[in-house]
């Protein structure tokens, strides 16, 4: 979905207004879901841990799939019209770019709350001794999936209208939903023994993170790395058709799925390297490798180089979000998992939508180039201050023979 909405948006003006106006859309883009998704995000761990999580999951999708039709719908029926917003000279938005921004909100509030619910329902199924392959050929299956369904966005959007593309994820949620239905392992929660309120279970989430300093830390850690990321890869679009200056959407669909290939394969090449008793400093160094992928993007001028680039580039997120799946599933108690994956929402994902928002801002003052080389190395001189400062990162790990995770409140 976030393919076609790029590619749609960018594609709205004129080639001569493209870039400064297109990254304008852009970032408006992204201030549509950023304070909808912090609210989403606060909240999502204390329901998970709350209420049934399949229930949960299965109401949220349904959400997602009503938030595909009403976008396709705009797009079909395309509103005439224009609003004039006084951010430049003779900016604008269609109005059928307006309308795609609470459709947008929508899909990323409910994804919002899914995943807490989603990876805090693994353990149920898997030992902790396998909570590392499960996790990567999980999410390298999800992630080939979704490259291939990026191939094939790209590909429609080349050959037919953008309300078509958009059927491919009406598809893939619908989908999810009857896959849901058809999940037998139970995954209600048992009641609370005291009556409690929503925001105050959301609450203990954070004061549990914040004595586990580790932990604590690579939520610090995914905040400033995933900013940084949505900086650059929102203006992906502008990327293939301003600085590698390629128009048709196959190219665009192409470098979504390089990344999406490489994301699979790094969830499924990660468990080989037995990183659990090392997990902070895999982190850490994955971070430096990442920065310096998303840097190169901006230093190559052909696709056929952007290509391997940005498959490299994948393999960084896809690597670093195994590790730290696997680790709190391996070592936070049940109760309160789901308000740990929570608050790092809170701390990494929630933020993304401002990085997207910043992200338009810098392309329009230091162009696409800049962005991504001012993004890629500004995430690698953070990996090395995470080796300089973040002591508890470092020293994270464990071991793989445990079978239950830690009571609630232990020391790491």
């Amino acid at each position: 979905m976030l393919v076609v909405f790029l590619y749609a948006v960018t594609l709205a003006y004129p080639v001569g207004d493209r870039v400064v106006y297109g990254a304008y859309a852009l970032t408006f883009l992204g201030l549509s879901s950023a304070i909808p998704t912090f609210v989403g995000a606060f909240f999502s761990g204390a329901l998970a841990d709350r209420y049934d999580r399949g229930q949960l999951m299965r109401v949220v999708n349904l959400v997602s799939l009503l938030g595909v039709t009403a976008a396709a719908a705009d797009l079909i029926l395309a509103p005439s019209g224009h609003i004039s917003i006084p951010v430049t000279a003779g900016f604008y938005l269609p109005m059928w770019v307006v309308l795609l921004y609470p459709c947008w909100a929508t899909v990323v509030v409910s994804s919002t709350l899914f995943r807490p619910a989603y990876n805090s329902s693994i353990p149920r199924m898997v030992e902790t001794r396998d909570l590392g392959r499960a996790n990567g050929l999980i999410y390298a299956t999800a992630a080939v999936v979704g490259a291939a369904a990026a191939l094939g966005v790209g590909l429609i959007l080349t050959y037919a209208p953008d309300a078509y593309a958009l059927g491919l994820s009406f598809v893939l949620f619908f989908g999810t939903q009857v896959i849901l239905l058809l999940v037998e392992v139970d995954l209600s929660v048992p009641p609370s023994p005291t009556k409690r309120t929503i925001a105050k279970d959301a609450v203990d989430g954070f004061v549990y993170l914040g004595h586990r300093r580790e932990l604590l830390q690579i939520t610090i850690a995914t905040l400033i790395i995933n900013f940084l990321s949505a900086l650059a890869l929102v203006e992906l679009g502008l990327y293939v058709g301003s600085w590698l200056g390629l128009s048709q959407g196959i190219w665009y669909g192409a470098m979504i799925t390089a990344s999406t290939l490489g994301v699979a394969v790094g969830f499924a090449l990660i468990s080989r390297f037995h990183f659990e008793p090392h997990a902070g400093r895999a982190i850490i160094l994955l971070t430096i490798a990442m920065g310096a992928s998303l840097f190169a993007l901006g230093l190559v001028h052909s696709i056929w180089l952007a290509l391997p680039v940005i498959f490299v580039y994948g393999m960084m997120p896809g690597m670093i979000m195994t590790v730290f799946l696997s680790t709190v599933q391996a070592t936070v108690p049940d109760a309160m998992m789901g308000r740990v994956f929570s608050a790092d929402e809170v701390g990494s994902y929630a933020l993304v939508p401002f990085g997207q928002t910043a992200g338009g801002l810098l392309t329009s003052a230091v162009g696409v180039q800049g962005t991504y080389l001012s993004a890629g190395g500004a995430i690698v001189v953070f990996g090395f201050l995470m080796i300089a400062s973040f002591g508890a990162l470092r020293r994270l790990g464990f071991h793989p023979r445990e079978e239950e995770p830690p009571a609630a409140g232990a020391a790491f």
